[in-house]
């Protein structure tokens, strides 16, 4: 049986990394939820465009409905040749279907005030201004030409029809500002994915780091508590915590991954966002696990992250040269580097060396400086026979990168030249060193 100074260390022990795993875990739920947003409100945009694109089309059917009937009732008095009243028949049997068209299309949105307004105003004025014509038309038929003459030059006609003018045109107007709204509620939420993405990373770190701080206490307490059988025990238990511990933290990211593709299992419309998102998953993933390699401290070797990041690109042929001293990163040096070389790795298959035949990629790392200043500087070199020119927009890969720049603590600089492109990564480095 174990004592009872025994089961209550062992619960002090359990309880940071317990702590930490609920904060990781709230993080994932919260990152998965503005995920579900940002797919909901990319696809209420896609559905609002569709929806302000049929309108408007119903819309200037009604107008092109108004002009027809008009154009028609002119060439009909003009010629008094009822094949002209073909064009005005066609005005009359398209406007009622634009307008049931309009009416519908707005209902299934949700009809705004303004908008029910401007139904009405559009009917109204569309029967006053075809209600007009026909009149008209009748005179003709009865052989009125001249009560028809003088009803055709008067202003009632034109001031129907500019009327009805300027309510399709504001309707039109109203339609673009709800499109608008749509467009900037999805930008916004896109917005908000980096930040709780970067919390989430902040918070997988200090589990790392919880629960390295916690085993190597546990360690240290029983070693100096315990004789040599029961260090060993002591030693045990502490390796079954730090492997729960990335169990735990692996699963975590499994389900997450999961809920992600689950949510956009049925909708295709979303897969490009989801699989965005899935590859940076991945990418803090495969960080993770190069902090549990040989370093009994949870380093990482600079050249296993690189491997990792390069592996799945490497059956497919393309070129790439490594080179280096054998570097040892900390736990929170590797997540941040493996996010930003995967996204380097991403845009040469994209855009960069790898899209082209014959492109190639190169990287190294030295160290620079000495003692507190000591900083490691690596560089990934593209070369490719038609470079791609680059863009001013400032994407969230750009972004991406400046915040793992600032959690490293470095600087990122990318240079572009007639050959490719040149990224020069510097941060501190005088907590690992070289492997002998």
């Amino acid at each position: 049986m174990l004592r009872s100074d025994e089961t209550g260390g062992t619960r002090q022990r359990r309880a940071p990394i317990l702590l930490v795993l609920t904060l990781t875990a709230i993080g994932l739920v919260g990152s998965l939820l503005l995920v579900w947003s940002t797919i909901a409100s990319e696809r209420a945009e896609r559905a609002q465009v569709e929806r302000t694109n049929e309108i408007m089309i119903a819309l200037r059917d009604i107008d092109r409905a108004a002009i027809n009937a008009e154009a028609g009732q002119r060439g009909y008095f003009i010629t008094l040749d009822k094949r002209y009243l073909a064009t005005y028949e066609f005005g009359r049997a398209l406007y009622p279907r634009s307008m049931d068209k309009v009416k519908a299309e707005v209902e299934a949105a949700g009809m705004l005030p303004r908008q029910k307004e401007l139904l009405s105003l559009i009917e109204q004025r569309a029967d006053t201004k075809f209600d007009e014509l026909a009149k008209t038309v009748a005179m003709i038929d009865r052989g009125e030409i001249r009560d028809a003459q003088q009803r055709i030059l008067s202003d009632e006609g034109r001031i129907a029809m500019e009327r009805l003018r300027n309510s399709l045109s504001e309707m039109e107007a109203l339609e673009q500002g709800i499109l608008a709204s749509a467009t900037q509620e999805a930008s916004a939420a896109e917005d908000r994915v980096l930040p709780l993405l970067s919390i989430t990373l902040l918070l997988t770190l200090g589990s790392l780091g919880l629960g390295l701080w916690s085993t190597v206490r546990a360690t240290h307490a029983e070693a100096q508590a315990a004789q040599a059988a029961e260090l060993a025990e002591a030693r045990d238990r502490a390796d079954l915590l730090a492997h729960e511990l990335n169990h735990r933290v692996k699963n975590l990211f499994a389900v997450i991954l999961a809920i992600v593709r689950m949510s956009a299992r049925d909708k295709p419309e979303a897969k490009p966002v989801v699989d965005s998102i899935s590859a940076r998953i991945h990418a803090l993933l495969d960080a993770h696990e190069a902090t549990q390699g040989k370093g009994t401290d949870g380093t990482a070797r600079m050249r296993v992250l690189v491997d990792k990041v390069l592996a799945p690109y490497s059956d497919e042929g393309n070129k790439f040269e490594v080179s280096g001293p054998d570097v040892e990163l900390t736990p929170r040096e590797a997540t941040p580097l493996g996010l930003v070389l995967h996204e380097l790795a991403t845009n040469a298959v994209k855009y960069g060396a790898w899209s082209n035949v014959g492109g190639i990629i190169a990287i190294d790392w030295t160290y620079e400086g000495a003692g507190d200043d000591r900083a490691l500087q690596i560089r990934w070199r593209e070369t490719s026979p038609s470079p791609q020119a680059p863009t001013d927009r400032q994407g969230f890969g750009s972004m991406l990168m400046q915040s793992s720049a600032r959690q490293l603590s470095g600087k990122i600089d990318r240079k572009f030249d007639d050959q490719g492109m040149t990224v020069d990564i510097r941060f501190p480095h005088t907590t690992a060193g070289t492997i002998a």
